[in-house]
C-alpha cells in the first residue's frame, strides 16, 4: 500500500492548496493596479451615511407650536439619512432648550436670538455665561404676534397697561421678548397682570374671557392663533415702529416686521416685531457630525416646508447672517464649500 503522506506528489499538491488559500483569505486594501477595492470604497461610503454620535434628541417646544413641527420633521430627516435614534422632546421652549442643551441633556435645540443672546452674554435667565453651544444655522423669524379682541378696545402695546396678559410659558422665548418689549415700552410686570400661558392654554384663557390679551411668538400661522381665529372676533395688536427702532437700538435681535394681511382674518397688514431663530448643537458635537448635520438640513428643506410653512423663510443665503452664538466649525466647513461653488 502507498503512503500518500510520504509522497512528493502529495506533499507539493498540499503546498499550493495552503499558498493559495492564504493568497486568498490575505487582506489588501489596494488592487493589483493601485486602486482601492470596492469593500474599502464601500466603507467610505457607509461612513458617510453615518453620524459619530449614536443619539440625537431635538428640543422643540409647545406640542402645537412650529418649533415642534419642525423639529419633529428635522428629526425624521436624521433617522432616514443616518439611522441615527433621533427624538424630538416638548418642552417650555428657548429658555429651557438653552439649559437642556447645556446640561449635556439633548443634542440640538431651536432658540429665539435674543435669548441666546442673554444665555452667551450671562444675563437675566442666565447667571453667567454659557460658553459650551455653537450655532448650526439662522432659521425663520419669529414674529411677535399679540392678540386681542375687537371689543376690548386694545390696540396698542401702550392700552395693555393695566390689563390681564398671557405672557407665554415662564422662561420661554415668548416671555422673554414679551417682557422686553413692554419694558421698552416703559410697562412692567408690576403694570399688568401676567399670565404664564402656553399657546395652547392662552388660546383657552382667551376664549374664556379669562385673559384680555396674549403674545405668541412663533412662525407664521400660529396653528393656536388659527383655532382661535375660527371661534373668536381677534384684532391684531400692533408695534409702533418707530419706537420699536429705538429698542433695536440696543437689542439688535429685533427687527420690524409686518404680518400679511389675511393672515388671521386680518384686512391690512399688521406693523410688529420679529426676533430670529436659530439652530444650536453643543460644542462636543463632532466636526463631522456639525457637517453632516447641516449639509441634510439644507438639502432637505423641501420637505420642512411642506410639514410648516414658517420653514419658507430658511435659506442658505441668509443662514450666517444675524448668528449670536459662535459657529459650529462643521457648519462653517459647510458655509464655505457652499460659497466657494
Amino acid at each position: 500500500m502507498l503512503n500518500f503522506t510520504k509522497s512528493p506528489l502529495f506533499l507539493s499538491a498540499m503546498l499550493s492548496a495552503t499558498l493559495g488559500l492564504t493568497a486568498c483569505s490575505s487582506p489588501s486594501s489596494e488592487s493589483t493596479d493601485g486602486t482601492e477595492t470596492d469593500s474599502a470604497a464601500t466603507a467610505d461610503a457607509t461612513a458617510a451615511d453615518k453620524l459619530d454620535t449614536k443619539f440625537l434628541t431635538i428640543a422643540t417646544g409647545g406640542a402645537s407650536g412650529p418649533y415642534n413641527i419642525i423639529g419633529t420633521s428635522l428629526s425624521e430627516i436624521y433617522v432616514k439619512t443616518f439611522g441615527v435614534n433621533s427624538k424630538t422632546q416638548t418642552t417650555g421652549a428657548s429658555v429651557e432648550n438653552v439649559n437642556l442643551l447645556t446640561q449635556g441633556k439633548v443634542d440640538m435645540v431651536l432658540a429665539l436670538s435674543d435669548v441666546v443672546t442673554d444665555a452667551v452674554e450671562g444675563k437675566n435667565n442666565f447667571d453667567k455665561p454659557i460658553a459650551n453651544i455653537q450655532q448650526i444655522a439662522v432659521l425663520y423669524p419669529n414674529v411677535v404676534q399679540i392678540v386681542t379682541t375687537k371689543k376690548s378696545g386694545i390696540k396698542s402695546i401702550e392700552d395693555l397697561r393695566g390689563k390681564r396678559i398671557a405672557v407665554g410659558d415662564q422662561g420661554s422665548g415668548t416671555e422673554v421678548n414679551a417682557r422686553t418689549l413692554l419694558e421698552g415700552f416703559g410697562i412692567t410686570y408690576d403694570d399688568v397682570t401676567v399670565d404664564y400661558l402656553g399657546f395652547s392654554e392662552a388660546a383657552d384663557g382667551m376664549k374664556a374671557g379669562k385673559i384680555e390679551a396674549a403674545f405668541f411668538s412663533s412662525g407664521l400661522p400660529n396653528s393656536s392663533l388659527m383655532e382661535l381665529e375660527q371661534g373668536l372676533d381677534l384684532q391684531l395688536i400692533t408695534i409702533n415702529q418707530d419706537k420699536l427702532k429705538e429698542i433695536i437700538a440696543t437689542k439688535p435681535y429685533f427687527k420690524t416686521f409686518e404680518i400679511p394681511a389675511g393672515t388671521y382674518g386680518n384686512e391690512t397688514a399688521i406693523p410688529t416685531a420679529a426676533i430670529m431663530n436659530a439652530l444650536l448643537v453643543s460644542s462636543d458635537l463632532s466636526e463631522a457630525d456639525g457637517y453632516k448635520l447641516t449639509k441634510t438640513l439644507f438639502e432637505n428643506l423641501e420637505g420642512l416646508k411642506t410639514a410648516h410653512q414658517a420653514a419658507n423663510d430658511i435659506s442658505l443665503e441668509t443662514a450666517r447672517e444675524g448668528m449670536v452664538a459662535p459657529i459650529h466649525p462643521g457648519a462653517k466647513k459647510y458655509y464655505d464649500e457652499q460659497a466657494a461653488k
